[in-house]
């Protein structure tokens, strides 16, 4: 694996050129995000500081797309990557195949991955603010499951973690 501080000089140098959709599949590559049910990147405007929107986008059972804003890797890079990982998880949710129709449970499993990486181990640790922040998140959608449906059940233990992990913060 390459050291951290040499994939930051690199998706800096993608940055100062204006090439953030190769600085993205550069990335995908390097910390094995990619995805079969994965189209293509598309830019849309600039993010700010406090508001960063990756979407990922298509039908699902369809091929999906992923948007990023065109000034992505201006933010701090293990934040990007989280964000990356998180968008080709729900990727990989909408896939024929292993298919999450229910959007609470896909953005729990998602944020649940960027606080833990299961799914993607190569991603970096996100910081204590942050991993708090995408903790809340993350219990926020389990909140919005039907309260003591199965849906809660199945993922009780996950988030027992998910609040261990916030109160160790």
């Amino acid at each position: 694996m390459i050291a951290l501080s040499e994939i930051e000089k690199t998706i800096q140098g993608f940055a100062q050129l204006g090439l953030t959709i190769e600085a993205a599949h550069w990335l995908l590559k390097v910390y094995e995000l990619e995805q079969e049910n994965f189209t293509h990147f598309e830019l849309r405007e600039a993010a700010e500081p406090k508001f960063i929107l990756l979407t990922t986008n298509g039908v699902l059972g369809e091929k999906q797309r992923v948007i990023l804003p065109a000034n992505a890797f201006v933010f701090p890079l293990r934040l990007m990557l989280n964000l990356l990982a998180h968008e080709m998880l729900h990727v990989k949710q909408k896939a024929k195949n292993g298919l999450i129709e229910d959007k609470n449970e896909r953005e729990f499993q998602a944020y649940y991955e960027n606080l833990f990486h299961k799914e993607f181990p190569l991603v970096p640790e996100l910081s204590p603010f942050q991993q708090k922040a995408f903790g809340n998140k993350a219990l926020e959608y389990y909140n919005r499951m039907e309260k003591g449906s199965d849906l809660q059940k199945k993922y009780a233990e996950q988030k027992e973690e998910v609040e261990r992990l916030i109160s160790e913060i």
